[in-house]
């Protein structure tokens, strides 16, 4: 039996051991991306092949920041030349006819800002400091909340931005301007107040009154309803939260990242892995979403690392189950000329696009999850 077979047969008490091959296989899928399409900027797999998104799209930054994670953890040049001009490619969308958002945080955080850390190039901090000014002229004083979309919804506000506000933080310390630690702060108030609900379960979408800033209503948005728990939103807001704490070192958010992150355990069925939405009218024959499972395993070891062992031993127990899921269901090991290394990713059910496939931000965390699990020490979001 080859490694990559027994890591498709093996029980849970064999994952931790196996790690090491676990990366091993991620450093070999990989570099046949790198080989077949190193300059896409890839979102969707369906067939085996990524697709090409254009560079304001908002998951532009997720393959160039594995890329990143690998040279961090290896420091084999490929993946720093294949990663470096990923920002300076993206940046261009600011002076180029685009459609730039709250989403700088996934496409700046990822290339220019873990660039910058890790080669001190000036170029990488110039460009996230731009990006973190972009974002920061997206809150709306009167509502407190980042103005999610362009064009006519200037009142929406959603959930995916607990991730993006980490841009703010950053800036905030490496330009010791605390205006953005402000504005990020405020932002994570709004979604206390008005996503998460009492059981820990969120809502995608607030509408606001842009001019009063008043609440208007909750919002379906990607997931079934006003009222259901899109399993994704979950995911973002309790790694969002907890990197709030991590910024901000105020227990608020850690509490509020563990109160979605039980209520995201409490519905996860025996194989670990979520629905798309765990309020859904029917979950028998729905699609799972494993870009779900991997963000939020990502995050609840996050959650474990600023707990006491013996309290953050249970996310972090979790995290593992699900990744072992993962690997051993969910992962495409064994086909190592498919580009996508999930299967059963699921990106806007209600719309019915991008059902059971690839999607390149659930690779992302997933290799972030490993790679942490390994020991890796720097952070990009």
């Amino acid at each position: 039996m080859t490694d990559i077979e027994r890591l498709k047969d093996m029980d849970y008490d064999e994952f931790e051991t196996s790690i090491n091959d676990i990366w091993k296989a991620v450093i070999k899928k990989v570099d046949v991306m790198i080989t077949n399409s190193k300059d896409k900027s890839p979102h969707v797999s369906v067939d085996g092949i990524y697709d090409n998104m254009r560079l304001d799209w908002w998951t532009s930054g997720f393959w160039p920041g594995i890329l990143w994670i690998l040279y961090d953890m290896s420091k084999d040049e490929v993946y720093r030349q294949t990663a470096w001009d990923y920002d300076k490619r993206i940046e261009k969308c600011f002076i180029e006819k685009s459609n730039l958002h709250h989403d700088v945080g996934f496409q700046f955080l990822p290339t220019s800002v873990i660039k910058y850390k890790l080669t001190g190039d000036l170029d990488g901090k110039r460009r996230g400091y731009q990006a973190a000014n972009f974002l920061a002229g997206r809150f709306n004083i009167a509502g407190r909340f980042l103005r999610a979309w362009n064009q006519d919804k200037i009142g929406c506000s959603i959930i995916d931005s607990s991730m993006n506000i980490s841009l703010l933080f950053w800036a905030a310390e490496e330009f010791n301007d605390p205006r953005f630690k402000h504005i990020a702060k405020a932002h994570a108030d709004t979604v206390l107040k008005h996503f998460i609900r009492e059981d820990g379960s969120v809502c995608h979408i607030v509408s606001f009154n842009p001019e009063s800033g008043d609440f208007i209503e909750s919002l379906g948005g990607q997931g079934y309803g006003p009222d259901s728990a899109w399993s994704r939103g979950q995911a973002w807001a309790l790694y969002g939260m907890a990197n709030v704490y991590k910024y901000t070192g105020e227990t608020k958010y850690l509490r509020a990242a563990q109160k979605v992150a039980n209520y995201f355990l409490a519905a996860l069925g025996d194989d670990y892995i979520p629905y798309w939405d765990f309020r859904a009218e029917k979950l028998d024959g729905e699609p799972k979403d494993t870009s779900a499972a991997s963000c939020a395993a990502s995050g609840m070891l996050e959650i474990a690392k600023h707990l006491a062992v013996e309290e953050g031993r249970l996310y972090k127990e979790k995290a593992k189950k699900i990744l072992f899921q993962l690997t051993r269901q969910y992962s495409t090991f064994d086909k190592m000329n498919y580009e996508g290394i999930l299967l059963e990713g699921t990106g806007n059910r209600p719309a019915g696009r991008n059902v059971n496939v690839s999607l390149i931000y659930g690779d992302y965390f997933y290799v972030e999850s490993i790679a942490k699990l390994l020991g890796w020490e720097n952070s990009i979001f």
